[in-house]
This record gives structure tokens, sequence and C-alpha cells, in this order.
């Protein structure tokens, strides 16, 4: 049997992870500088949390968690707020994550691994670091494939396109088409057993079944909003004052709410607040909760986020979890991965001999 090491780079609380663990990767550990996300990584995956820079930290103190393996695994999203499509000035170097993925690269180059995968918006391809990115692979001998992806064909309950990339030193490497789901999960099949909630309750069995409380206008709004519509569809008297501007016409996606069955919006770092997208309940009048949340984008719901030893913050944790690759997503990495080991088995096995 083949053994995996894989190493997570700019982790969170674990999304790519779980998801290559569900897969049948052997993650041993994950570094992030957010220490806000140790509790969760460990806890849910049995895997070392890092708190140290990707770019400073020694990739030979990392290389010890490869130990043990027949095949050295190398994965990771840097953080993607510079790319986004709502993000100015793509190229401004300013921005201290503009340059992530120059360090990513960097312990390509350092620690040399077998296999690479990073995931991350599709926005970054057009990048020079991106260019950067690709040029420096192939020019250590790895073979490099992406794809911009739909992660709702993927199993995960939410519309979320995203670009994945995976290299290779043993051969041609592509995300696996067994990968596909054959079928789209939708809202009603991901959070519709979940106990109602009213603004600003929380479950008495989950506390992360938890949501905001809303104003009294913004009930008045959640109230007259239709799965899948807008604030077109209310009485003048609730529109913002700057909605009722023919500049603010174009403003749509927000103050929705989603429809039972169809998959969700993408969910955003504040998928919590109504209003910053259509992030209304389909029939409670409500935003999503934190536990919502994370069962849309394809956390297991036995995911734990919260230490109960420690005081939590609403806002981290949907932070946390809307910046998480889904794990539905690193499961298919992961088929990839084992499906491109498989069919270079003998080349593996002869480099362990």
């Amino acid at each position: 049997m083949i053994k995996t090491r894989c190493i997570d780079l700019f982790c969170g609380v674990g999304g790519l992870t779980c998801g290559l663990r569900q897969g049948g990767i052997q993650v041993r550990a994950g570094i992030d500088l957010d220490p806000s996300c140790s509790y969760a990584y460990e806890v849910n995956n049995r895997a070392k949390f890092i708190l140290g820079d990707v770019k400073s930290y020694p990739s030979e103190k990392l290389m010890r968690y490869w130990k043990g393996g027949d095949v050295k695994i190398l994965v990771g999203c840097a953080p993607c707020q510079p790319f986004s499509r709502m993000k100015k000035n793509k190229e401004n170097t300013s921005d201290s994550k503009w340059g992530l993925l120059y360090s990513f690269l960097g312990k390509v180059k350092e620690m040399n691994p077998d296999i690479v995968s990073m995931e991350n918006v599709p926005e970054i391809k057009n990048a020079r670091v991106f260019e950067d990115f690709l040029s420096g692979l192939i020019g250590q001998g790895y073979h490099v494939s992406y794809s911009i992806v739909d992660a709702a064909d993927y199993g995960v309950p939410e519309r979320r396109s995203r670009l994945i990339l995976l290299a290779s030193k043993y051969g041609d490497i592509n995300l696996s088409k067994d990968a596909l789901s054959n079928y789209r999960t939708t809202v009603r099949e991901a959070i519709g057993n979940l106990p109602e909630l009213a603004a600003g309750e929380t479950s008495d069995i989950d506390p992360l079944h938890s949501c905001r409380r809303l104003s009294q206008i913004n009930l008045r709004r959640i109230r007259n909003s239709i799965p899948g519509g807008t604030w077109n569809d209310w009485p003048a008297e609730l529109l913002p004052e700057c909605y009722r501007k023919k500049t603010g016409s174009t403003y749509s996606a927000v103050y929705g709410r989603m429809k039972w069955d169809d998959v969700a919006p993408t969910l955003t770092t504040q998928f919590d607040v109504y209003g910053t997208g259509r992030y209304g309940h389909p029939c409670q009048d409500r935003a999503l909760s934190l536990r919502e949340g994370a069962l849309l984008q394809s956390f297991p719901p036995s995911y734990v986020f919260i230490d109960p030893h420690v005081p939590f913050s609403r806002k981290d944790i949907a932070r946390q979890i809307g910046n998480a690759v889904p794990p539905a997503l690193g499961y298919a990495i992961a088929l990839s991965i084992k499906e491109h080991l498989a069919h270079h088995k003998a080349d593996i096995v002869a480099t362990r001999c």
C-alpha cells in the first residue's frame, strides 16, 4: 500500500484537510497565521496545527511531517482576497496577501514534494503571480494542470466557482471525472432538518446553530422577501435610500432569501449577516446560522468549531467558515491524487525499494 503524507499550507480551520482525509490522504499538519483556527483544526482532523507564517517558517521543520511516507504531498489555498472580482487593482503588491502564492512556490522549491495541489478563486489565473507559479512548477519538473470548476458539481450545496491546480513529479495529473457528483445537493437537503430558530436565537443542542438578531426594519424586509427574489419585491417604503436611486439598481444580490430546491449562493465571510448577500433563510425570518453556513460549505454536521472552555467570536467563526475550502472539494482533490498514484504505483514502489 502506498503511504501518503500531506502538509496543508494556509490551512485555516481545516476544510481542505478534512476533505483530503475523507478521501484517504494522510494529512499530518497544517500551518496558518490565525491562532483562532487551532482548536477546530486539531480536534476535527487529528493533525498538528502549526501557528506560523508560511513564508518564514523553516521548511526543514515542515518536512518532518512527511516522515514515514512514500509520497510527499503539499497542498494549500493562499488567501484569495487580492484576486476576488470585488477587489480593485488586483496587481497591487502593497497588499500583504498578494504575494502568498510566491511563498507557496518557495516552499515547493525548498521541500520538493511529489504532488502539489492549490485551490483559489478563478480570477487568480489572470494575475502575474499565477503565471510565475505555473512556470516555477514546470521549471521544477512538475506536470501541471488546472481547472475552473463549480463546487456544486462536486457535492457542495453551494454555487462556488474555484480554480483547482494539480501538479505531479510522476506524470500527467488531472481532476478526476469520478469525483463529479451525480446531482446537486440542495439547500433543503443540507439544512432542512435543523431545528427552527427565530432571529437572535441559539439552539439548545448545538451552540453553532445560532443566528443574528434583526432590526425591526430588516424583519419587515425579510418578511416581504420571496425565495430567489430581490428587494424589488418589497414595498417602496422598505427600500434603503441608496436603492431608490438609479445607481443603486445594480445591487440586486443582497437582501435575498435562498431557495429550498436550489444550491446556495457563494458564501462569504459575512454569510450570517442579512443584507450582505442572498443569505436569508428560505422560510424562516432570519439570516443563516453559523451551523447552516458550515453545512452549506459541506463541513460534516459533527464538525466542531467552538472550544467549550474559551469564549468565541461569531465574526471569527463566520470568517473561518466563509474562507474555508469546502471539504467536498478537498475530497475531489484526494480522489484525483489517489487515482493518479494508483496509475503510477509501479514507479512509486520502484523508488521505495
